[in-house]
């Protein structure tokens, strides 16, 4: 059985239903996960040009970059081993999912991506930073929590924190607390007297930036519930 978000006319469950008729499905990239899943709804609803300057920040657990990497962070015998705690890399500005975040994040302009790599193995956090008052028609805080919250509404693995958990997490963020699972969580942070705001996702990059994104579309493919795979009560039924 499908799950009940396909009963739901919106954005994202369209996407829902295109991926269950397609015959190839290519899975999308852990960073370009969270980032487009933060610019493409506003950017749809007209809140953020698609020429407008976007820049996206990341940090990533270690596996992220597969078994070179695991080695040189977890093994000081390995060739080159990383001692740091944290690093940014991709400082030639070409990094490989940075088309992908341009074409399916509707953007005109070529976004500006700085990741970075943290001493954890798997959890990721996607920022989005906006100056609200610099944008046609300077969109408020709520006006953007709003959007994302009708793009993905009835999604069982996308959720939009309101703003009284979102006011809970101002003074840490955990890249790991969504490991092990196949669930994308959107933050919209902002200061409204300032007219700022930094959006923010939350992610496995393992789980739903990789493997359970994988099994979550196989399953749409083959017209099982999504869930199945991806969480022990439906295993369980």
């Amino acid at each position: 059985a499908r799950d009940a978000v396909a009963m739901i006319d919106n954005p994202a469950t369209r996407v829902i239903d295109a991926t269950a008729a397609a015959t190839r499905v290519a899975n999308p990239g852990c960073y370009p996960t969270g980032a487009i899943a933060l610019i493409r709804p506003l950017v749809a609803a007209g809140l953020l040009p698609a020429d407008h300057p976007v820049t996206v920040n990341a940090v990533s657990g270690y596996t992220g970059g597969g078994k070179s990497l695991i080695a040189r962070m977890e093994d000081p015998a390995s060739d080159k081993p990383i001692a740091s705690a944290h690093f940014a890399y991709g400082l030639t500005l070409e990094h490989k999912h940075v088309p992908e975040m341009q074409v399916h994040g509707m953007l005109s302009l070529r976004p500006l991506f700085a990741p970075s790599v943290g001493r954890f193995r798997q959890g990721m956090i996607v920022q989005v930073p906006l100056q609200l008052s610099a944008l046609p028609g300077s969109p408020s805080v709520d006006a953007v929590r709003e959007t994302l919250e009708a793009w993905f509404a009835g999604c069982h693995f996308v959720t939009v924190a309101g703003e009284a958990e979102t006011a809970a997490r101002t003074a840490l963020l955990d890249p790991e607390e969504l490991n092990d699972t196949n669930h994308l969580r959107l933050f919209v942070f902002g200061n409204r007297e300032r007219g700022q705001a930094v959006l923010a996702a939350q992610l496995d990059n393992l789980g739903k930036g990789a493997s359970g994104a994988a099994v979550q579309n196989l399953n749409l493919m083959l017209g099982l519930d999504e869930r199945t795979g991806l969480e022990q009560a439906v295993a369980a039924q």
